[in-house]
């Protein structure tokens, strides 16, 4: 794929416009356009009475190789870069099993990104699952009674489950 840059077009343009201004700008006929992706869209507003929009998209042509070396020189025409994530370790065979404490945000996304990467954690967390953890809460808001164990503090979830986490 091609990463084509700095495309501006009109503020209000027609939805095919995009297509023909590709076109043009890679020097190709409609039929060699095979398909193409807005990767960003921004608004260029410098000059209030002629905002327009730049575009970069992901373009798929014909003879890609023989449109890349016609533009070799121009910055905004490379080929598309490669954004797949790639995990930054694997796991060794036999390595320890790492240990995420919480099952908050963070501690659940931690744990997601070691088993993405073969590292098989063990999740702990110290209070109750979610529906006990509830329950637990309203005793304490409607009650004033106390778990240390489960509360809004600890459990599933960790402390967003019952506010924005900024306890």
């Amino acid at each position: 794929m091609i990463r084509l840059s700095e495309l501006k077009l009109p503020l209000h343009h027609a939805e095919e416009a995009l297509a023909a201004a590709i076109c043009k700008r890679l020097r190709i006929t409609p039929r060699d356009l095979i398909r193409f992706v807005v990767a960003r869209r921004g608004h260029d507003a410098r000059d209030r009475s002629r905002i327009s929009l730049v575009y970069s998209v992901d373009v798929n042509v014909k003879n890609e190789a023989v449109v890349l070396a016609r533009f070799r020189k121009d910055r905004d025409v490379e080929p598309t870069p490669d954004t797949r994530y790639v995990p930054v370790a694997t796991a060794p065979a036999g390595a320890t099993r790492p240990v995420v404490i919480g099952t908050g945000p963070c501690g659940l996304f931690a744990a997601l990104i070691l088993a993405q990467a073969g590292f098989r954690p063990i999740v702990l967390d110290r209070g109750k699952v979610v529906r006990e953890r509830t329950k637990d809460t309203w005793g304490l808001w409607r009650r004033s009674v106390l778990d240390p164990e489960s509360n809004v503090q600890y459990g599933e979830g960790g402390a967003g489950t019952f506010s924005d986490g900024k306890l």
